[in-house]
């Protein structure tokens, strides 16, 4: 390789300007943004997604959470006495507890043409308003947080972090409004911009924009123009925005960039799957306006395509290989900063950093029908590290892999030839279902799967285009498709109700896998490891007698600590242990209490500790991660050291391991520390936190200790149960194997309603 050194010292000089030139472009082209720079991240009123939008602890948590390089966005009103205040919507309604302050005073006013009834800043002095709280303006996040701020005034903003950001984002959404009020959006501009460093101007009125172009320097502060939906019409010229759009090099005349919603530049068709992208960003690049995207929020789902994921929505605009937007305006900022500071650019062969397992749930069930060939497919590629296979048995004794040993919960067999099958057998499951063991394999295979929606309730379903596709595998064909797989370091095979079947049914579960391990060569050494998964003692102790494979017990209750002889009873029999979220993180009303002694006590004991189930929708996770499931994944990793995530959207986690902010020790950055459980709770003013809950209970050892399996009846698979039933057996209570909501949930459910009621007793009203 020649080496510059080696050149002639004339030649050097004369050479070293084209090689700075180079060197400057290599380091400018890793962003295809319109400077080189790293995209923006504009937090919308602060941290609004869980803070009310422009509230102190907003604009403190997004500077916070992502460190001094945000931008902090201000929807600019003015009051009666022209004084600039920080408020998400022009009816102040939609964001304070105005209406319960002055009661029945609300008026009617049109806004660009449309009628609004509400509460405005027109009508009131900033002194009348200044002690309202404010409230959450979108009715799906916790209201928990509602009067702990108040109005803010522009010149309050930069005041309010504990650090300051990069600067400040004035939107002026209404300019045609308040001039019908008498009052001049420019000359407030003008003034504020005096007294506070304002970064960006935005604004949906060309009229507005074009009387303050002349009086700003771009290199001090750029102006944006805003586009809205591509029918309305800027009231200002009475043009519409789609028309707008094809004249790029007017908006060029009066602003440095322009702001659009995120599906002007990647729409989305009518079932909420991507189309191609829009040439928007390059066109406006070409005539040298910068491109920010908004309507980014991680608890508004825009595409399937992206698996309930935020964060691979943001990597989508900013890191695709054809373009990157400038920034991105969302309510959620530190998810965008993930993105840009740690995920972009990662390539898919980035070095894993941390050595924690990604374990599947069904494959990668959140993406296709649970266990099926396209899920567990799926998973491989998403760089699963071990494959799960629940075993069930079907009526002629052949083990296949399936969720649930209920046909109802994964197939169409209430839709089949199958109905009328339903029985109830209590010992299994609570109500009736459609069991494995009364049909043949040849039945089975032949029925439709259906994907799990563990969220449908909240209509968040799974990929509705693939809810059906897929076939279903024998434990055999499941093992050729994993042992050919380099890839993999391992295989869990899930044993469930082993007894039941031995007693009830005369299937022996047990000695099918270990008969089909051995067949598919998994009884000899070899790379891949066997994991055999129970919440049976029994089932464990069977497999320790007759094999040599790593044995995991799964606690299938939440505990906040293990008594000492139960863990040492676990670990004469198991190498690693399963536990639930809640049994590392304790949750009430939705929100992280604080941290158990589970995961140290286990592995104390040198037993390897794996959690489930990790989701990517937001619905799934604690207020605390932030509606982000990177957030939570790290929390788990970095804050309580777990060994194994087990995850029915492995992508998530295996992208997760190879981010480059990992392992910086001191240096790394706000946006990827773990959550401080508890911290979020803490705020929660004390007249409205949800009661203490009492602490979870520590596992037992009479809750470990089993009966041995019972010996494998010599009868013919019953066609249903038995007259005589059983209590369900478990660790501490009954299993019941079906979709279940995060109890969590229920009591956030409980809390919000007694909220409503506190709201009530005080004269407020919540927004409906």
């Amino acid at each position: 390789m020649w080496k510059p050194r080696a050149l002639p010292g004339a030649l050097a000089l004369l050479l070293l300007p084209s090689l700075l030139l180079a060197l400057v472009s290599a380091q400018r082209s890793e962003w295809n943004t319109l400077n080189g720079s790293p995209p923006l991240v504009i937090a919308h009123g602060g941290f609004s997604g869980i803070f009310p939008a422009s509230s102190d602890v907003a604009y403190n948590m997004a500077v916070l959470t992502n460190g001094p390089d945000v931008i902090l966005w201000c929807d600019l009103q003015l009051t009666k006495d022209a004084v600039g205040i920080c408020l998400a919507d022009v009816n102040l309604d939609n964001s304070t507890f105005i209406s319960s302050v002055f009661q029945n005073k609300s008026k009617t006013y049109l806004v660009n043409g449309v009628p609004i009834n509400g509460y405005f800043s027109v009508d009131y002095t900033f002194k009348d308003i200044s002690n309202i709280p404010l409230s959450q303006g979108v009715y799906s996040r916790s209201a928990l947080f509602d009067g702990t701020s108040l109005i803010l005034t522009v010149d309050d903003v930069l005041k309010a972090p504990t650090k300051q950001p990069k600067g400040l984002w004035l939107n002026i959404q209404h300019d045609a409004f308040y001039t019908q009020h008498n009052l001049s959006m420019r000359s407030y501009v003008l003034s504020v911009s005096r007294r506070v460093a304002v970064s960006y101007i935005s604004s949906p009125e060309v009229g507005f924009l074009r009387s303050i172009s002349a009086r700003f320097n771009p290199k001090i502060t750029k102006l944006v123009f805003r586009f809205l939906d591509q029918d309305d019409t800027d009231p200002s010229i009475n043009q519409t925005y789609g028309s707008l759009l094809k004249n790029l090099t007017f908006i060029k005349t009066f602003a440095s960039g322009i702001l659009v919603p995120k599906a002007y530049i990647w729409p989305v068709d009518a079932n909420l799957y991507l189309q191609p992208h829009t040439s928007l960003v390059s066109d406006a690049h070409k005539v040298g306006l910068e491109v920010f995207a908004s309507d980014f929020a991680n608890d508004v789902p825009f595409s399937y395509n992206y698996s309930y994921d935020p964060l691979a929505e943001y990597l989508q605009f900013i890191d695709n290989g054809d373009f990157s937007v400038d920034g991105v305006l969302t309510d959620f900022p530190i998810t965008p900063a993930e993105a840009v500071g740690c995920f972009a650019h990662q390539g898919t062969n980035a070095t894993i950093k941390v050595k924690t397992l990604v374990i599947s749930k069904y494959g990668a069930s959140g993406d296709y029908p649970a266990c099926t060939n396209l899920a567990y497919n799926q998973a491989i590629s998403d760089g699963v590290d071990v494959l799960d296979c629940p075993v069930q048995m079907s009526k002629d004794g052949t083990p296949f892999c399936l969720s649930s040993i209920d046909l109802l919960e994964s197939t169409t067999i209430a839709q089949s030839s199958f109905s009328k099958s339903a029985i109830s057998i209590p010992e299994l499951k609570n109500g009736s279902g459609i069991f494995t063991f009364n049909l043949s394999w040849n039945d089975i295979k032949g029925l439709t799967p259906s994907i799990l929606n563990p969220y449908a309730k909240y209509t968040l379903l799974r990929n509705p285009k693939h809810r059906n596709d897929g076939t279903f595998l024998t434990l055999s064909d499941f093992l050729s498709l994993t042992k050919n797989q380099t890839s993999l370091s391992g295989v869990m095979i899930i044993v469930e109700n082993a007894a039941y079947l031995a007693e009830r049914q005369g299937l022996s579960v047990t000695d099918a896998v270990i008969d089909a391990l051995s067949k598919a060569g998994y009884d000899k050494p070899g790379t891949q490891k066997v994991f055999i998964q129970s919440t049976n003692s029994s089932v464990l102790l069977k497999f320790k007698e007759k094999t040599n494979y790593e044995l995991v017990y799964k606690i299938d209750e939440k505990i906040g600590d293990a008594a000492n002889a139960a863990v040492q009873d676990i670990k004469s029999f198991a190498h690693s242990v399963v536990v639930n979220k809640e049994s590392v993180f304790p949750r009430n009303a939705g929100f992280l209490t604080g941290s158990t002694n589970t995961v140290s006590k286990l592995k104390a004991a040198n037993l390897s500790v794996f959690v489930e189930t990790f989701s990517n929708e937001f619905i799934s996770q604690a207020w605390d991660f932030l509606s982000d499931a990177t957030v939570e994944v790290n929390s788990y990793i970095q804050g309580a050291e777990i060994d194994g995530v087990i995850t029915d959207f492995p992508k998530t986690t295996n992208r997760y391991r190879r981010n480059k902010c990992l392992n910086l020790g001191n240096k790394t950055p706000p946006y990827m520390e773990a959550v401080k459980p508890g911290d979020l709770f803490s705020v929660i003013p004390k007249e409205v936190a949800p009661p203490a809950e009492a602490p979870l209970p520590p596992l037992t050892e009479s809750e470990v200790t089993e009966p041995p399996l019972p010996p494998v009846a010599k009868i013919a698979p019953a066609s249903g149960p038995t007259s005589e039933t059983r209590s369900p057996q478990g660790n501490a209570q009954p299993k019941v194997t079906v979709c279940f909501f995060f109890s969590s949930l229920a009591v956030f459910v409980v809390s919000f309603l007694l909220l409503i009621k506190w709201h009530e007793a005080l004269g407020f009203r919540l927004h409906e």
